[in-house]
């Protein structure tokens, strides 16, 4: 679906590429740019602060840290390279490739142990949930969690299920609350592994819900679940 992004200004007048323009080669045969929509969440496990580039543009804040993310920002529709390093570091963790389609938003995940590290890049949905409805999806991006459910509290059924480690589900509607708690299961045993209480979920609004960190942390990098709204 198409749709129109807030950008945000991280890199003011630069946008995520090198294949800038100038505005005096404009003539008959100029085509407008064609953009597309990236958000950068750490679900890395680790204590280590990141920075990541797309192509040679840093396009993360001061400290990226475990948990944080970005907003969407404006990035060429293409091909373009992702880089992860250590902060303040040249050096290359982990490089990709993809392809951004125009006018898409993505969310694109740093994820795995350092010594492992990687990306997930999902495409967004972000056309309107249905009237009177929000929507959210579920990623598990714990490495060492296992197979893992989602449900909402209260509810008879669980509203994801069998989600391993980079595994994530499409969009689902579901009804808005001031404060909503979700369950993260364990598949095999149906047991309650980490709970996140007293989320409000608006009408209206795109959410992405994903298990995170390593069962045997007991540090910041713990295993837990954080959910944020796409914007």
């Amino acid at each position: 679906m198409k749709i129109s992004f807030n950008y945000k200004a991280l890199i003011a007048a630069v946008a995520l590429s090198t294949g800038l323009f100038s505005c005096s080669k404009l003539d008959k045969d100029y085509e407008p740019i064609q953009v597309s929509g990236l958000s950068i969440i750490q679900a890395s496990p680790t204590l280590e602060k990141l920075d990541v580039y797309v192509d040679n543009t840093k396009a993360t804040g001061l400290d990226f840290s475990f948990g944080d993310k970005t907003d969407y920002l404006s990035a060429y529709s293409g091909n373009r390279v992702f880089n992860v390093t250590k902060k303040g570091n040249s050096n290359s963790l982990k490089g990709a490739q993809a392809t951004l389609k125009p006018q898409i938003g993505y969310s694109l995940f740093v994820i795995d142990k350092l010594e492992n590290i990687n990306f997930l890049l999902l495409e967004d949905d972000l056309s309107k949930p249905a009237t009177g409805k929000a929507k959210i999806r579920f990623v598990n991006l714990s490495p060492d969690a296992g197979a893992l459910n989602l449900s909402i509290n209260g509810a008879t059924s669980d509203l994801f299920t069998n989600k391993l480690f980079k595994e994530y589900t499409t969009f689902q509607d579901i009804d808005p609350a001031e404060q909503m708690t979700f369950n993260v299961k364990d598949q095999a045993t149906g047991t309650v592994v980490t709970v996140l209480a007293n989320v409000k979920i608006e009408v209206g609004k795109v959410y992405t819900l994903y298990a995170k960190g390593l069962k045997a942390n007991t540090d910041d990098t713990k295993f837990g679940a954080t959910v944020f709204v796409h914007k």
